[in-house]
């Protein structure tokens, strides 16, 4: 090693352990080209996934709001009518918010028509 040379080895072919290094990291270099690809499909998914979660957004809101609404309108519509304001509205109100909670959660498949607890066996 006094004479300037770096032992036996030639540059020019390297050990068998540096080549197989350097084909498993070009394989690795072209599965990762081709995991980071998106066909033309993908972005059709994509976009009607981002449009099926608006839209099931957008029902399960108005779920909500429906249930407080009717509840509403009944309640007010019974104070109205046997004159016992606001309990009737109070009532009501509350009993449109259960029913709305429970619908959203039927719609996000929390809950299902009807339980498994319920059914006969």
């Amino acid at each position: 090693m006094a004479d300037g040379k770096r032992g036996d080895r030639d540059h020019n072919n390297p050990p068998d352990d540096e080549a197989a290094l350097s084909a498993r990291l070009e394989r690795l270099g072209e599965r990762i080209a081709t995991a980071n690809r998106h066909p033309e499909q993908d972005d059709d998914v994509r976009s009607n996934a981002k449009a099926s979660a608006y839209a099931r957004g957008f029902r399960m809101s108005t779920e909500l709001v429906a249930g407080v609404l009717v509840g509403g309108g009944l309640g007010w519509l019974l104070d109205r009518w046997l004159g016992i304001s606001p309990w009737g509205l109070i009532l009501f109100l509350l009993l449109g918010f259960a029913a709305g909670v429970l619908n959203v959660m039927r719609a996000a498949g929390v809950v299902s028509e009807q339980s498994e607890r319920l059914k006969p066996k």
